[in-house]
């Protein structure tokens, strides 16, 4: 199995909320997660967008899971919002 971090669609219609999420790469974008590491709601105010558990993250990079490219992006924009 190899497993990926990426973004499952959530909420209503015109106000999307994204939940951080490990899955099987051949599952479907809304299937069953393996982990929940954090979630990702664009439409609030910028202090409350993102909530990740870097140290997950971390843990399942270690493991072999690979990050999709806006998984990627929101680590990073934790990351620098963390240094600042």
């Amino acid at each position: 199995m190899s497993a990926r971090i990426r973004l499952k669609k959530m909420g209503a219609k015109k106000r999307p909320c994204y939940r951080i999420v490990v899955m099987d790469s051949r599952a479907p974008r809304d299937g069953k997660a393996i982990e929940e590491l954090g979630y990702y709601h664009p439409v609030e105010s910028e202090e409350r967008q993102l909530v990740l558990n870097v140290d997950k993250v971390n843990e399942w990079l270690r493991k072999g899971a690979t990050m999709s490219d806006t998984a990627h992006r929101l680590l990073n924009k934790q990351a620098q919002t963390a240094k600042v």
